[in-house]
């Protein structure tokens, strides 16, 4: 694609569920060629999640729109063969195998080394390599409950995973992001980024808190352990209001500009945010007691005004009409085997680019296609085939 920041850049990926595929679709929105290449026997297991998008799984969806799928059967002979023929055209590598899997395969960053020396090798895994947690299958959940992430989400003894897949989609993109980086340094080397090295440093201020003060800060629902007042408080028209203060100035703000209450605002233990940490019931209970008495509009309203900052707690269903990415023109409408769907333009806004927005790849759509630009035979495409599947 003309003018695509990644355009001439060919990604190989060996990828399952959300980690690897997100890593290579923010790659693909910047107009990276992305292959995927899948077992015949099903594919990427992502497929299989649900079948809510007209009979194809969400998770799918969401993640591999604009890639090419390969089918190849890599226990054969002949799938490897073809596999490697793809590393020779290839950038970059991108998997997310079950732990040792590459090494079986004769693919890991070693002996890639060796074989492709001009290719960038990046593994996501679950616990990075040298730890007694490295052998262990690792899941989004499962990273999240390891790193202390659910125990700082949801209520005081009522621990909740964080609802998006936080260690699946962050690894995913410090992926994109070390290749991004080594590609601009004309560098090929390896790269191994692991969910729970990816969790733990998003966990970095509550780690940091803990070491520090020997407190274990506990979950605060809508609210937040570090600073108050900072949460969702119910509107006299039955909806809620998000509202947060993150330093003195703003807190003085919100009690004298919004409330009214100069009193809470010369109060002595409220005037720094560790006393209104303390004292934070108290002050929940004032600003719930005023949302209860307006509508969300006048409080946003009054919020705007005050300069403090405010939002309206909506669920998914109402994030799919919102009328702000409505007025700012966030949705397109992308090719699947199932027919068109609607998509959100990926988060970056490059000026002059637009982002290609290509179809969701049915199971081994582009084998036939690859296969021949590596210079294959219509028979050994045949035989391939045959094999593979």
């Amino acid at each position: 694609m003309p003018g695509a920041p990644l355009a001439g850049v060919t990604v190989v990926a060996l990828e399952q569920a959300v980690s690897a595929p997100l890593c290579t679709r923010a790659l693909c929105d910047l107009g990276a060629r992305v292959i995927k290449v899948e077992n015949p026997d099903g594919g990427d297991s992502a497929r299989h999640i649900d079948d809510v998008v007209n009979g194809l799984a969400a998770h799918f969806v969401w993640v591999n729109r604009g890639k090419e799928s390969v089918a190849l059967d890599l226990k054969s002979e002949a799938g490897m063969r073809a596999l490697h023929l793809l590393l020779d055209r290839a950038d970059v590598l991108v998997s997310n195998l079950t732990p040792g899997t590459t090494a079986r395969l004769g693919i890991a960053p070693d002996d890639l080394a060796r074989s492709h020396p001009d290719l960038i090798a990046v593994e996501i895994d679950g616990y990075g390599q040298g730890g007694p947690l490295s052998h262990k299958r690792a899941y989004d959940l499962l990273v999240q409950a390891e790193s202390g992430a659910c125990a700082i989400t949801g209520h005081p003894g009522a621990p909740a995973k964080p609802g998006p897949p936080m260690a699946d989609a962050s690894t995913g993109l410090y992926a994109a992001l070390s290749i991004v980086a080594l590609l601009f340094a004309g560098e090929r080397r390896a790269v191994a980024v692991s969910l729970f090295d990816t969790m733990t440093e998003l966990m970095g201020y509550a780690l940091t808190y803990t070491r520090h003060s020997g407190v274990d800060q506990q979950p605060r629902g809508m609210g937040s352990p570090a600073v108050a007042p900072y949460g969702a408080y119910r509107t006299a028209d039955g909806q809620t209001a998000v509202l947060g203060t993150t330093n003195d100035r703003e807190w003085q703000r919100l009690a004298r500009d919004l409330l009214g209450r100069p009193d809470l605002a010369d109060d002595e233990r409220l005037r720094t945010n560790p006393g209104r940490v303390e004292h934070r019931d108290l002050l929940d209970a004032e600003i719930g007691e005023w949302c209860a008495r307006h509508d969300l509009a006048y409080v946003q309203r009054r919020a705007d005004e005050a300069g403090i900052g405010n939002a309206r707690y909506n669920t998914p269903g109402d994030v799919l009409d919102h009328p702000h990415l409505k007025a700012r023109d966030r949705w397109r409408s992308i090719a699947t085997p199932a027919g068109p769907v609607p998509a959100l333009l990926p988060p970056p806004v490059i000026s002059g680019y637009d982002p290609p927005m290509g179809a969701v790849p049915g199971l081994g759509e582009h084998t036939d296609k690859v296969l021949a630009e590596l210079g294959l035979t219509d028979g050994e495409i045949v035989e391939l085939r045959g094999r593979s599947g």
